[in-house]
């Protein structure tokens, strides 16, 4: 009886995989001008000094961006979808477009699905961002370059507490000063409104000698905040009003008790007296869009260690999220541009 070993094939006749991908050549790589190391050619720093490297042939082939998450501090550049060559998006320009992007192939369809001027990245550089806009064009997508501050992200949006109706101006009195701001009617350009949006989760957990530890308790709150962001042409960052922080008496006899209709009422009067004003609501809908690039602040806070009994300590942590950043993005790209309309060359 034959032995199974007797054919299997010797060593030689068997083609050898690499378990590994194969990497550059020599020729490929390039060579930093400042450290003199020598990094991959997919790369758009260094890998060693984080200088700029030098565009060979290869590398403008092999280039990738890196799109590393970037600090609530540091200020990046965003890449805002412009137009696309053809209406519909196929599942193959998805996928390359997600790839390209470290972004899910949905996530993707979902930017391009709202036709409207979107973040489709945000990178740390300048050269990162310009190499995105190469790529992507490319691929038949026209994007624009818009630094964060451009967007004017600071000074963050003046809170208001109260105003004034006059029959040519608004005065509003904010909370940081006593001082009353006036500004025309006619001087409102832009109405941006939104929910700002809070989610609180709390868990205590038991520590265990098992792989995973004991949930004694959990639980979930979340609240929200009707807010308007006021512009007018000065590049400051506007006005902000929200509901739950606003004194409604500039409403007169149309004021109720119940906040949302005194703020629905509030948008009204706005609305009719500043009719040149644009007015945007659209935040709302858009929000799952802007997530993948413009993600929601999220901050994770541990309770401390706890004796339940002896020998049982317990542990909590509490994450809060919240998309104020988010739709301060959003506002202040709104208002961008309406001074720097995307159908123009820049």
């Amino acid at each position: 009886m034959a032995k199974d070993s007797e054919n299997m094939p010797s060593f030689d006749e068997v083609p050898l995989q690499p378990a590994e991908p194969q990497g550059f050549s020599f020729e490929q790589m390039v060579r930093c001008d400042d450290c003199l190391r020598a990094s991959p050619p997919t790369r758009v720093n260094c890998l060693y000094c984080g200088a700029l490297l030098p565009m060979t042939e290869a590398g403008a082939t092999l280039q990738k961006p890196i799109l590393r998450r970037l600090e609530k501090w540091e200020q990046g550049y965003n890449n805002i979808l412009r137009t696309l060559e053809n209406e519909g998006s196929s599942d193959e320009l998805l996928s390359k477009v997600a790839n390209l992007l470290y972004l899910g192939v949905d996530d993707v369809r979902r930017i391009f699905a709202r036709e409207r001027p979107l973040p489709l990245a945000r990178a740390a550089t300048l050269d990162e961002a310009s190499l995105i806009e190469r790529k992507l064009r490319d691929l038949g997508i026209d994007t624009v370059i818009v630094s964060d501050s451009e967007l004017g992200l600071e000074p963050s949006p003046q809170r208001v507490r109260a105003l004034e109706f006059g029959e040519t101006e608004v005065v509003a009195y904010r909370f940081a000063s006593a001082e009353a701001e006036r500004v025309s009617w006619s001087g409102i350009t832009l109405v941006a409104a939104a929910r700002l949006f809070v989610r609180q989760v709390e868990i205590r957990e038991r520590k265990s000698r098992r792989a995973e530890n004991e949930i004694l308790d959990a639980s979930e709150t979340t609240t929200d905040e009707a807010v308007m962001d006021l512009y007018t042409e000065r590049p400051d960052g506007g006005w902000r009003i929200a509901a739950n922080s606003f004194d409604f008496s500039c409403l007169q006899r149309r004021k109720t008790l119940l906040a949302a209709e005194n703020f629905s009422t509030l948008i009204s009067i706005i609305r009719e007296r500043a009719p040149q004003a644009e007015f945007d609501d659209s935040y709302n809908t858009m929000r799952q869009a802007l997530e993948p690039v413009w993600p929601s602040d999220q901050k994770t806070e541990t309770r401390g260690w706890r004796r339940d009994m002896p020998g049982r300590y317990s542990t909590g942590e509490v994450t809060t999220s919240n998309n104020e950043s988010q739709f301060n993005r959003y506002s202040r790209l709104q208002h961008y541009l309406r001074f720097h309309p995307l159908d123009q060359p820049r």
